[in-house]
């Protein structure tokens, strides 16, 4: 079994998820749970993007608001096609967005239809990014689909990380996927996919 009970705190390592029983991480996803797991940078914490209640959870404990919308990584862009409006990224920018994938870079593309409007708040366009964090790829493909994504920290307080820090910070609330972040040094960049103009150095 790969859920190891610390506590209360319940931690998953994915290399001892190939079991046939139900993954406590699939099973903690799909229940709505947040999940805090390593980025390239900083431990980041997220949820199952087509559950209004986690993404409002998450919003909660952030204290951030809807209206700023949420930042969508994946495995692969595939996974990303029910959130994008592929049709509608402008074929100049296309090499330029897709060459910087997988990476440490958020493009804001034009959501699709069926984009649920807590996840692109007041915006046209959602945040989506392709990562090569080796536990955030085998967490996506599990999952089968991206994960919300943002900095495991309360407002105004530095990212955590570590998985101890988090802990310290979110104790028994949330579910851990155990990992060390990458190397880079600062959160992803985020740039405009009309425009390359950077929202985010």
């Amino acid at each position: 079994m790969s859920d190891i009970q610390n506590g209360n705190v319940n931690t998953f390592t994915p290399v001892e998820a190939n079991s046939p029983e139900v993954d406590p991480v699939v099973a903690a996803f799909q229940a709505g749970s947040l999940i805090v797991y390593p980025t390239e940078a900083v431990m980041g914490i997220g949820c199952d993007p087509d559950n209004e209640a986690a993404v409002n959870a998450l919003l909660e404990i952030k204290q951030r608001p809807v209206e700023k919308g949420v930042i969508l990584i994946a495995a692969n862009y595939s996974q990303l096609l029910p959130y994008v409006n592929d049709n509608a990224i402008r074929p100049d920018r296309r090499t330029d967005i897709f060459s910087s994938w997988p990476g440490p870079n958020t493009w804001l593309l034009p959501k699709s239809s069926s984009a649920p409007v807590w996840l692109t708040g007041k915006h046209s366009k959602i945040a989506v990014r392709v990562t090569n964090h080796p536990v955030v790829v085998e967490l996506c493909n599990k999952l089968g689909k991206p994960i919300v994504s943002t900095s495991a920290n309360l407002t105004g307080q530095p990212p955590a990380t570590t998985t101890e820090e988090a802990k310290n910070v979110f104790a028994d609330s949330v579910f851990y996927v155990e990992g060390e972040v990458g190397g880079a040094t600062k959160p992803s960049t985020i740039r405009d996919g009309d425009t390359a103009e950077v929202i985010r150095a």
